[in-house]
């Protein structure tokens, strides 16, 4: 419920102030109490919550329940084909791919960034969740944070979407998009600690280009797409100074949070209604 008296950090400055004061008496921020809802929402997407862990163990639950949908019976040919869930469950969750931009199911998007099609496959991509977000989250915020993660993967899936990609998966589109916002944070920032922290991303970034297109079967094109996402939006955040999170970044993160939510939710049902 929505607090009315009381003190809060403001959103912009983070210093303190009364919850219903009209502008921040630091920095100038209208209405920074959001008429009490402010300090909800900073406990919803505060440092204390861990999103890197949390987005985690949303792609473990969610693989683990693409499995028990539809039990693979037989294993997939190679490495990449361990543990593999099936076609049926993973259009379910929210596949995307060519065939979605096509049907005007929009929301796979941002269901299809936590979807993922086999042991190995989920295992590479977590190791780069664990290795990249939490820098991410510590230079730009956990609401840009996330912000950041959704719109580099959704973005990643938009490109490869309009060329008509086949089905597609995956959480690479929104780690190059972490990838790239580093980068972009390296180049404008002037220590000599950084600069070789983003030598090393890049080097990072021309790896991975390079081993996506050495595999078969790897979206690109989504890759491409989270990459200039994310460096684009990290060098606007970078040119600004990486200020503290607004209210606007910390309720676009929840509303992209619940979209999320109710992507799922929409992909289940419409997917079983169409199903046999």
């Amino acid at each position: 419920m929505p607090r009315r008296t009381g003190s809060m950090l403001c959103p912009s400055c983070r210093k303190l102030i009364n919850i219903d004061a009209d502008r921040c008496p630091y920095c100038g921020q209208l209405r920074p109490g959001l008429w009490g809802w402010m300090p909800l929402i900073q406990r919803l997407v505060g440092r204390q919550l861990d999103l890197v862990r949390i987005i985690i163990a949303v792609c473990i639950t969610l693989y683990v329940v693409s499995l028990a949908l539809d039990p693979p019976t037989v294993m997939g040919a190679g490495l990449s084909g361990l543990l593999a869930p099936s076609p049926r469950a993973l259009y379910i969750l929210g596949m995307t791919g060519g065939f979605a931009a096509h049907a005007g199911h929009w929301w796979t998007i941002l269901t299809a960034i936590y979807l993922h099609g086999g042991l190995l496959h989920i295992a590479f991509n977590l190791i780069w969740i664990y290795q990249l977000g939490p820098t991410v989250e510590a230079i730009y915020g956990p609401g840009r944070f996330f912000v950041l993660w959704s719109a580099s993967g959704a973005a990643g899936f938009i490109v490869s979407n309009l060329f008509g990609a086949p089905p597609s998966i995956g959480a690479s589109g929104a780690i190059f998009g972490l990838l790239g916002s580093l980068i972009a944070y390296g180049r404008r920032s002037r220590s000599s600690i950084d600069a070789l922290i983003t030598r090393q991303m890049i080097q990072w970034a021309v790896i991975l280009f390079v081993f996506g297109f050495l595999m078969p079967g790897i979206n690109n094109l989504a890759h491409a797409g989270g990459f200039g996402t994310g460096y684009l939006m990290g060098d606007a955040v970078a040119r600004g100074g990486a200020r503290q999170e607004g209210r606007v970044t910390q309720i676009s993160a929840l509303l992209l949070l619940g979209a999320t939510g109710a992507a799922f939710l929409l992909s289940v049902t419409r997917m079983l209604a169409l199903m046999p």
